[in-house]
């Protein structure tokens, strides 16, 4: 559980909290689907009016669905939905429902006297909205405000990043998908921006070589619907070996938890060389000496995070041999895919003919 899951917690219980304050409170002063289909009230022709018939017997406050009645017996415009209701209660008929011109023998207002503070949902969403702005405009240095600059390893096949932010709706359904749950909702560690938005977390778990659904249910296309090889092309991010604390590269002991987890999920992107070999006196290398270590092929390499993952279960809670993954994905420029439209295929293929191209001719000797 994270700091992000425990403030939705507490976020959730909250918003239930402030039904004790005012009735509906989220529905009145809240939601923002309300706020935008009161606007339409601006523009109403009917409206609920009171006439000074009222004996004030409260049977129609007892009975609207949406607190839209005052304690005047008037009514909150904003909040009523024309349901006629309290006018089916009301023993004098005082209550009608006419044109918003019509003054017609109607009631005092604020008689009883309401002594409420004016708090609409616009009003409440404005400041809402006017604290984001300059909460951004002057740059408040919270991770709140500023988040992480930590590139964010999104799910293959995503968009590039601004277009992602755009397109996400936060609409959960592909954590529903996403069989090993590598994905998971974003807290306010990504700033608000990236507030629930989908991250993929290996030291969760890896990405499943044969899944492709979050690009299925997507939506929007934030996640583009890929066919399995697209997938399997599409890089998330790029793993790095740390050398300081690998068990063989730190001379520890011999490891290729990595190295078997990748070659089954079928990427086959890391490879093996020999560290720590011993010399014998005359310089040579002692037969048997030393430990094959994991090496990344970056040309293979999709970032799916499955290695990572193999780390952590194994040697960081298992064995208890290392206090956290020595292998790990990293996403960012030249580490990862993000296209709107075109084939991974292709784009890994072109990739590597261009870094064919870049790379000196040593095929051939000059030397005579």
């Amino acid at each position: 559980i994270t700091a992000g899951q425990i403030f939705s917690i507490a976020l959730f219980f909250g918003v239930l909290g402030l039904g004790f304050l005012r009735p509906r409170f989220w529905c009145r002063h809240v939601c923002p689907s309300g706020a935008v289909f009161s606007v339409a009230n601006v523009f109403r022709a009917g409206e609920r009016k009171v006439e000074d018939t009222c004996i004030k017997c409260n049977k129609c406050i007892e009975i609207c669905p949406f607190d839209a009645i005052k304690a005047d017996f008037t009514t909150r415009t904003s909040d009523c939905t024309l349901c006629q209701t309290c006018g089916g209660v009301c023993p004098t008929h005082a209550i009608k429902f006419v044109d918003r011109w019509d003054t017609h023998l109607l009631k005092a207002e604020n008689d009883p006297p309401t002594n409420e503070t004016k708090l609409t949902r616009r009003g409440l969403l404005t400041g809402v909205a006017a604290g984001a702005v300059i909460a951004t405009a002057i740059r408040i240095p919270l991770p709140i405000a500023r988040g992480s600059d930590v590139p964010v390893i999104r799910p293959p096949g995503s968009v590039p990043e601004p277009d992602f932010l755009q397109l996400c709706i936060r609409c959960g359904e592909c954590f529903k998908a996403c069989p090993n749950n590598v994905l998971q909702p974003m807290s306010f560690s990504g700033g608000i921006n990236n507030l629930w938005t989908p991250e993929a977390v290996p030291s969760w778990s890896g990405c499943e070589p044969s899944c492709n659904n979050c690009g299925q249910v997507c939506p929007t296309g934030a996640i583009r619907a890929l066919p399995l090889p697209e997938k399997a092309a599409a890089r998330m991010g790029l793993a790095i070996v740390n050398e300081v604390t690998c068990l063989p590269y730190a001379g520890k002991e011999a490891c290729d938890l990595c190295i078997v987890e990748c070659k089954a999920a079928g990427y086959d992107a890391i490879g093996v060389q020999r560290v720590g070999t011993q010399v014998d006196d005359e310089g040579m290398p002692i037969e048997g000496s030393g430990f094959e270590a994991p090496v990344i092929n970056a040309d293979l390499c999709v970032g799916c995070g499955l290695c990572e993952t193999r780390c952590i279960n194994v040697n960081v809670k298992a064995k208890g041999l290392l206090e956290k993954t020595a292998i790990f994905v990293e996403a960012g420029e030249g580490k990862e895919d993000r296209i709107t439209t075109g084939s991974y295929i292709q784009l890994a293929a072109d990739r590597k003919k261009a870094k064919l191209q870049a790379a000196p001719d040593t095929a051939y000797s000059t030397d005579s």
